[in-house]
């Protein structure tokens, strides 16, 4: 159980830290800064900047609202995600 548990932690950090990486590398294709980006699109700049850190989860909302400000149906953004994250990513199994 406790394994379970540290994996799951250890593969939820690799997971934020791919999204941070599209959803900054898809904002600088925009070539907007945080803040414009952030009042364009009705995404807290803080969230926005943690999200791109790695360091925050986010609402399917507010992950639909990135994926449409990029020019993405939800599912395309996805699987740019899925694309950056090591081959077999699973929460659970090794």
């Amino acid at each position: 159980m406790q394994d379970n548990l540290k994996k799951s932690n250890q593969n939820k950090a690799i997971l934020l830290s791919c999204v941070g990486k599209i959803v900054q590398k898809e904002r600088y294709k925009k070539g907007k800064g945080i803040n414009l980006f952030s009042y364009d699109y009705d995404i807290g700049n803080g969230l926005l900047s943690k999200l791109e850190k790695g360091m925050s989860d986010t609402k399917i909302t507010t992950f639909w609202k990135l994926a449409n400000a990029f020019g993405y149906k939800c599912s395309d953004f996805v699987k740019l995600i899925e694309d950056e994250l090591p081959e077999n990513f699973d929460f659970y199994n090794e």
